[in-house]
């Protein structure tokens, strides 16, 4: 098991030491990490590992029944041996990106649930853009021009963004209707991640985020597709 170290609320940690637990041509697997490997609709952080003798870049992080494995490319010198040190650092710029996008995710989903009572079906954050299915909804024009103002009105208003556990009942019970998906996340899962955004939204979430809304910039949407009956695609950017 690699524990996750930017978990709950060390997600602004870009550099750190661990020890190696397993280490092939592929991959490397440290006893922790601050690495975020990919899942949630979220691609996984890029950066390099260091260790004495070598180095190597870091291209996809993955977790595989606990482990997480830091596949890697550009090996220079000789593979890390089981408990040995080695220094990560994350791209800081990949990683503030995908911060500000995910928490921008949040904030535009709760607008839409709050104003049009659509439920998030399904999302899938990049770096430059991103894109949110909503469920059910037939959105208008005025209604994409809506929310847009909206969201940029809640990012503005630089709520803070507190990412804590929660006992599971807890969550349970304080998420808001439609919101988190609760019903996917095996039972064992307890207690869980919890994202609060001031007070306009709470859901359960293990990604990366902003510490205030502010740091999100101002959201636009790019495009509203339909992808079948009563599901809209909402595709937005985010600028400085």
């Amino acid at each position: 098991m690699t524990e996750l170290r930017y978990l709950p609320d060390d997600d602004d940690v870009t550099a750190f030491t661990a020890t190696v637990a397993d280490a092939t041509d592929d991959y490397i697997v440290l006893d922790g990490t601050y690495f975020y490997p990919e899942g949630g609709g979220q691609p996984a952080d890029h950066g390099t590992l260091q260790w004495d003798g070598g180095s190597a870049d870091v291209t996809d992080v993955q977790k595989e029944h606990g482990a997480v494995r830091h596949h890697i490319d550009n090996q220079e010198g000789g593979l890390p041996e089981e408990r040995d040190e080695v220094r990560g650092r994350i791209d800081e710029g990949r990683r503030r990106a995908l911060r500000r996008m995910h928490t921008a995710q949040h904030v535009l989903s709760k607008v839409v649930l709050d104003v049009f009572g659509a439920q998030t079906a399904g999302n899938q954050i990049h770096t430059d853009r991103s894109r949110i299915d909503f469920e059910p909804a037939d959105f208008s024009e005025e209604d994409v021009a809506l929310i847009e103002d909206r969201t940029n009105t809640a990012i503005e208003q630089d709520l803070p963004v507190e990412k804590n556990e929660m006992d599971r009942a807890k969550a349970e019970e304080q998420t808001p209707e439609g919101r988190g998906l609760l019903d996917l996340i095996p039972d064992h899962v307890d207690p869980l991640r919890m994202v609060r955004i001031g007070d306009l939204d709470l859901c359960p979430c293990g990604g990366t985020h902003v510490d205030h809304t502010r740091e999100v910039g101002r959201l636009r949407i790019t495009n509203r597709t339909s992808k079948g009956a009563d599901v809209d695609r909402i595709e937005f950017a985010l600028e400085e």
